[in-house]
């Protein structure tokens, strides 16, 4: 069974594709499923939202927080062997804790957490790149991004365009690329960090990532926003024109998404776009399931509401 059909035949229900009552994953997918599974959490635009929104009457009131998501993540890791957590940009700004700490307590939550790694926002410059560089000295998890150019920055050095993670048998291949910051961001704040094509930018390292170093699976986070009407470049137009990546796990924009969008690359294959909103509301969580031969692979689609 192909992932196509595998998704044919599975019933999507809010952002889960169901299994048969009585059967797990790996009894419905079959033993050469069950080998090797990878399981992906990921947040995006979290913007400093340390403690859960006020219980004040507002739509969001006592969602988010890191308390809670610290929570989730001990449960699933305790029912889980190979996983990835991953974040899409924007840490910074959004609440007071940015304002007093400048972000230096964002990167040591989620250090604590135990990110693998994250790529750039905009709003991350909010202090000005020398505090970015600042405040990524506390990290323990890289930061990944291909097309901001930051060699004549204080940042050349501290962000990696690509990285392989090992998760038992499989070899991860992680990319990331960043909005255009100019007239988005001051001028002063990025300094001379220069922007280069995402698309162009991401599809060089996942090509490296799968013909030079054959990872089994190859992520992009990728702070771009999910689809725009004017053809500015998004989430849904990189998928588009890619041709080796798997997974976009976008940000930027905001998107709440049930379940992926799958989008058909260049070659005909399918590319999987995910983001979770906004304000660590949501964790967002993708199963990837590998048969023994690497070669397919299947998905299973749950994120889940942080406290509420």
């Amino acid at each position: 069974m192909n992932r196509r059909t595998f998704l044919q035949y599975s019933t999507v229900a809010g952002a889960s594709l169901l299994i048969p009552q009585g059967l797990n994953a790996a009894s419905f997918l079959g033993e050469e499923y069950s080998e090797h599974k990878l399981t992906i959490l990921h947040t995006n635009d979290v913007h400093s939202r340390i403690e859960p929104f006020p219980m004040d009457g507002g739509k969001n009131q006592g969602q988010g927080g890191i308390a809670k998501r610290a929570a989730l993540l001990k449960k699933i890791r305790s029912e889980e062997k190979n996983i990835l957590l991953l974040d899409a940009g924007d840490m910074f700004q959004g609440t007071p804790y940015f304002n007093y700490f400048n972000g230096e307590l964002e990167i040591k939550l989620m250090s604590q957490l135990g990110y693998d790694a994250g790529t750039i926002g905009n709003h991350d410059f909010d202090a000005g790149i020398d505090n970015l560089k600042k405040q990524l000295s506390h990290a323990n998890f890289t930061m990944i991004n291909s097309n901001y150019n930051f060699e004549d920055t204080v940042m050349n050095g501290a962000v990696l365009p690509y990285k392989i993670i090992k998760k038992g048998p499989l070899k991860i291949g992680i990319t990331g690329v960043g909005v255009e910051l100019n007239g988005l961001v001051p001028a002063p704040l990025f300094k001379e960090t220069q922007y280069r094509n995402p698309i162009e930018s991401a599809e060089k390292y996942a090509d490296i990532l799968k013909n030079d170093y054959n990872c089994d699976y190859i992520i992009c986070l990728s702070h771009l926003g999910y689809a725009y009407k004017d053809g500015k470049v998004s989430d849904l137009l990189l998928a588009s024109e890619s041709k080796y990546i798997d997974l976009i796990i976008g940000g930027h924009s905001h998107t709440f998404l049930d379940k992926p969008t799958l989008v058909k690359n260049k070659e005909d294959k399918e590319v999987l776009v995910t983001q979770a909103g906004w304000a660590g509301i949501v964790l967002g969580r993708i199963d990837v399931y590998f048969e023994r031969s690497m070669k397919k692979k299947c998905i299973q689609c749950n994120n889940i509401a942080v406290g509420s």
